[in-house]
């Protein structure tokens, strides 16, 4: 009879996140999370077609905990700068949180085909609640890539909405 594990899939996420963290992308491998958790190759294999896929999972998870609270802020908010200020904390916080994954060369190795197919989709969820306060789509969208640039390089809140407020309908 086979074994019942509680929140397997949780696990094995939580797992290749530790691995990962400790020893770096290369490092970790379906082999290594399914010996970790005591279940077979096979098994992690019923939730993760490849290492990629469970670092995806885990990190697609956190992400949209940083939307939604975007979205929160957005949705009560008047003005743009507090929707700016909290696009740029959460990216600083996402960054932080899988900075062992962004800073990684094996994975932005593997996951620069990805950022190329998924760059779009970020930045348009990160315009999403810069449309009400735009006379474009075009502007929000701009202002969510310069957002991507210049928060992820470490350039100061008060700096970046210096440069960008001048783009909203204020």
């Amino acid at each position: 009879m086979p074994k019942i594990i509680e929140n397997l899939q949780a696990r094995l996420a939580v797992e290749a996140k530790k691995q990962v963290e400790e020893s770096g992308y290369a490092a970790m491998t379906i082999r290594s999370v399914a010996k970790a958790c005591g279940v077979g190759v096979g098994t992690v294999y019923n939730y993760y077609s490849s290492k990629d896929e469970i670092l995806a999972s885990y990190m697609l998870e956190d992400w949209n905990k940083c939307v939604a609270a975007i979205n929160a802020v957005s949705t009560y908010s008047d003005s743009p700068a507090p929707v700016v200020r909290c696009i740029c904390d959460q990216l600083c916080f996402f960054a932080r949180l899988h900075a062992a994954v962004v800073r990684d060369e094996a994975a932005a190795a593997v996951f620069s085909g990805a950022h190329n197919r998924y760059h779009g989709v970020l930045r348009g969820q990160l315009a999403a609640p810069l449309r009400k306060f735009c006379d474009t789509d075009f502007a929000a969208e701009f202002i969510a890539e310069g957002l991507l640039t210049w928060t992820l390089s470490d350039r100061e809140f008060d700096e970046i909405y210096g440069m960008i407020r001048k783009l909203f309908k204020e």
